[in-house]
């Protein structure tokens, strides 16, 4: 599949999943905005909007490394006006960047609450809303947000109830999205992982090296990316995509090279 002249607008995207997809779209021959906060390296993190841009032009795509913190709209709007400016237009939004917090609520201080709903469910609103103007002009136009399916199952709230609701509500974003643009044709998505995915938070923030050895690559969410965003603007919409399902419905069914340890135990997603 081809991604040519195509603009991917992508928040968190100096680093893991972000960059992930950025390099897969790169190589189709994208456009990739590479918008985040991180300009110096954090070693326990790795990787700038200034790697991840030489990457994607090293894997064949044009690069524009953008900083921007989803939190500041006017920082926001900045950007997007210079992605616009830059390749004279916007065809994709992928809302990546996302905050992590599994504390109960005893637990959950009001400042990080704040931070998870500023960046999950505020900025991801804000980015899109100043996308839509550019988005309705686009080629074959998407936004997909990294968030999981709606279940409300008391089960899946009940150990880190801040976070799930602030996931849960870009998922309601996307879906929201889904029936409001629809005129225009532009597809608004959500996408989740069935396992967990490798990167640097999983690694700092959830279950160390023990956590990452039983996780997949963020490949397995970068080709995922990839066959949805080829997918009519105008039929593939409304969706809550889970990215093995993805795949299986491309006949893609040996998921091995995408374990960090092959042929290991695997570890579900904590919302599946």
């Amino acid at each position: 599949m081809t991604f040519q002249n195509r603009t991917i607008f992508i928040t968190g995207a100096s680093r893991g999943i972000g960059e992930s997809i950025a390099l897969k779209l790169a190589a189709a021959g994208a456009n990739i905005v590479i918008a985040a906060k991180s300009v110096e390296e954090d070693p326990r993190l790795g990787g700038t909007i200034f790697s991840v841009a030489k990457a994607v032009e090293a894997a064949g795509g044009k690069a524009l490394p953008v900083q921007v913190d989803i939190r500041d709209e006017a920082q926001i709007q900045q950007a997007v006006k210079q992605a616009a400016e830059k390749f004279g237009g916007i065809d994709v939004l992928i809302n990546n960047a996302s905050a992590i917090q599994l504390t109960n609520t005893e637990q959950t201080p009001a400042k990080r609450f704040d931070l998870i709903h500023d960046i999950n469910v505020r900025g991801t609103f804000l980015m899109t809303q100043h996308c839509i103007p550019y988005l309705k002009a686009g080629n074959n136009p998407h936004i997909l947000t990294l968030s999981p399916p709606i279940n409300l199952d008391p089960k899946w709230m009940g150990g880190h109830i801040a976070y799930t609701i602030s996931k849960y509500n870009m998922s309601m974003l996307a879906l929201g999205w889904a029936a409001e643009l629809k005129p225009y044709g532009i597809a608004a998505n959500s996408l989740w992982p069935a396992t967990t995915i490798a990167t640097a938070a999983v690694k700092n923030l959830l279950g160390g090296d023990a956590l990452m050895s039983v996780s997949r690559k963020p490949e397995i969410i970068a080709d995922a990316v990839s066959y949805i965003l080829s997918k009519p603007a105008a039929t593939c919409t409304g969706n809550n995509f889970i990215d093995e399902a993805v795949l299986q419905a491309e006949g893609i069914t040996d998921f091995e090279k995408y374990a960090v340890t092959p042929g290991g135990r695997l570890q579900s997603d904590l919302f599946l």
